[in-house]
């Protein structure tokens, strides 16, 4: 019996990919720079060869047959293999290294070290930009991620770098203009910064029972590094991670008023495609910044339990 794949040509494969993905003909052509005719003779040739629906045509989209649904699962994975080797087989250790990372853990701790890593890879230079966003690796054109979550996100490898905690931030100024801080139950009337669940996490850490309406904060940003910002502006309390901030508190920029560590769940992680470990940008990176979070005295202290 004659191999049937040896007869699908790749382009075809890569068409249906792409309108099974987006669930569009016409912006699968869009993403791929051909007609929506193009795509749509595609996959109609690929149909007869199979002898069989991949697609049910709708007006405005198209969904897939129980049959597209299994060739789409196996067209999704191979191209997603196909792409990692053609990257592997042009890749060399000369080039850029593309890092997508949220804005404090890439401002306040990556930042600081990455003088180490270009000195010890002079050979590949790294863009390092913040989004709050969770970017999809797979289809933009990022090397590997720097997120916060659970460490399980479907296609990638992920390696735990640091907890997710928090504690109470402010500026010594700023403590001493409302008279300083007692108990932490005396935060419950004061400017506070950031949103009211992660304040009642702090505030059940610290042994405070639930209060009332004071305890909506007066300023809530998208970011941690933009709320501890406006702490560092003299704008009230902000929660913090005593990791990213260890510099600040170190040199006395920032204070903790208390010594309370509230744990949210999860952590932060490196992540990047399973199919792309191997790269060698990718995995020298990878190797770097475990050595450095292993190294760092705060995250071993802070580690949740």
């Amino acid at each position: 019996m004659p191999d049937i794949l040896a007869t699908l040509p790749l382009s075809a494969i890569r068409i249906f990919e792409a309108a099974a993905r987006l669930k569009s003909f016409t912006r699968a052509a869009d993403e791929l720079g051909v007609s929506q005719a193009a795509v749509s003779w595609q996959v109609k040739a690929l149909e007869q060869r199979l002898d069989q629906p991949l697609f049910v045509r709708r007006p405005r989209e198209v969904d897939l047959t129980p049959a597209g649904e299994r060739l789409s699962r196996a067209a999704t994975e191979a191209m997603a293999i196909l792409r990692a080797a053609v990257s592997d087989l042009v890749e060399t250790e000369e080039g850029v290294l593309s890092i997508t990372t949220v804005q404090s853990l890439g401002a306040q701790w990556l930042a600081p070290r990455l003088g180490g890593f270009q000195v010890a890879h002079p050979r590949i230079a790294v863009r390092l930009e913040t989004s709050s966003r969770v970017v999809d690796l797979t289809r933009e054109t990022y090397d590997l991620a720097l997120r916060g979550g659970q460490g399980h996100w479907p296609g990638l490898e992920s390696h735990y770098l640091a907890p997710s905690i928090q504690t109470a931030l402010c500026t010594p100024a700023f403590l001493a203009r409302i008279g300083g801080l007692a108990t932490p139950a005396d935060l419950v009337d004061a400017p506070r910064i950031g949103s009211a669940a992660e304040w009642a996490t702090w505030f059940d850490a610290a042994g405070v029972a639930p209060c009332d309406d004071r305890a909506v904060p007066r300023l809530m940003a998208d970011a941690q590094a933009l709320e501890v910002a406006s702490a560092l502006a003299e704008q009230g309390v902000a929660l913090g991670s005593p990791i990213f901030y260890a510099q600040d508190l170190a040199q006395g920029r920032l204070v903790a008023p208390f010594d309370v560590v509230a744990h949210y769940g999860g952590g932060y992680w490196i992540t990047y495609p399973a199919e792309r470990r191997r790269v060698r940008k990718i995995a020298a990176f990878r190797d770097w910044i475990l050595a450095q979070a292993a190294a760092d005295p705060l995250i071993a202290r802070h580690r949740a339990p």
